[in-house]
């Protein structure tokens, strides 16, 4: 059973992240162009000028942020704000989406059109300083997560009602063609941001389905938590034992008293800690 972790409505909550080190859980609004959290039993968020939409963690204050136009490091404490990179700066069609740090270090970035153009997106990894396109012609980029022992990374475009995933080297790059994970159209399932547990099953936020579906490693469904929100985006896991799992909604074009918040549910299974970020 799913429950109201944070009651702020969010036009398009995406991007939860559990700081281990803080314990801590972060979020984004991206239409609000907010950064979320819970601090001390009180919320708090912190306002940006552009669109911001995912992060992982570098040390106890710092993340870095994706936004629609560069990668940024922000100190949670001070504020202060510097650029690391640009991230599609001079295409005014795209904005970040999702995106999460794999077991190396590096961090994933999914971008899309502002209106979902259709093939507008990519999806990059930035490592070490270096920002790489990985997939082009994407559309809307999502599910970005990785297998623990940091041998596999999946991802979806949306638009196909399909999650991929592709075998990666020793230092975390792609070292083959993406094959098919699973197939999610016959059930009609819209691909949506995704965490893989410690055992290495994949949990799936799937949009406009209420639910977070869980995936064997060799792509068969296994179970699913379901919530009173709609638009489900992105789940994460965090907690004291790592079994409770978050995720973020969307009340972008619903009414309703649940849209837009942000629930938690306790599993039976650990997740990942999430990997810290190598600049």
């Amino acid at each position: 059973m799913s429950i109201i972790f944070d009651d702020r409505q969010c036009t398009l909550g995406e991007g939860p992240l559990w700081h281990p080190e803080r314990q801590q859980l972060f979020w984004f609004d991206i239409l609000n162009r907010q950064l979320m959290t819970q601090e001390n039993g009180s919320q708090k968020s912190w306002q940006f000028e552009d669109y911001v939409s995912a992060a992982g963690w570098v040390g106890k204050s710092e993340l870095l942020i994706a936004s629609a136009a560069e990668l940024f490091l922000f100190h949670l404490e001070t504020t202060a704000r510097t650029k690391l990179c640009d991230l599609e700066a001079d295409n005014p069609v795209t904005r970040s989406n999702d995106g999460r740090a794999d077991p190396k270090g590096g961090f994933w970035i999914g971008t899309m059109g502002f209106n979902a153009e259709q093939g507008a997106g990519s999806i990059y990894r930035f490592y070490k300083g270096e920002l790489r396109r990985l997939y082009g012609g994407i559309t809307i980029s999502n599910a970005i997560c990785f297998a623990p022992d940091g041998k596999t990374a999946f991802f979806a475009d949306t638009a196909t009602q399909a999650i991929q995933q592709v075998e990666l080297d020793e230092e975390g790059w792609p070292s083959g063609t993406p094959t098919l994970f699973t197939d999610l159209s016959e059930g009609g399932f819209n691909p949506d941001g995704a965490v893989v547990d410690s055992e290495g099953h994949l949990w799936n936020a799937q949009w406009g389905a209420n639910r977070v579906a869980r995936y064997a490693p060799d792509g068969k469904f296994v179970e699913e938590i379901t919530f009173r929100a709609r638009q489900v985006s992105c789940p994460a896991f965090g907690g004291a034992e790592r079994k409770t799992l978050f995720a973020t909604t969307a009340a972008d074009g619903l009414l309703g008293d649940w849209e837009g918040k942000t629930f938690f549910a306790e599993t039976s299974v650990r997740g990942q800690a999430e990997h810290r970020v190598i600049l």
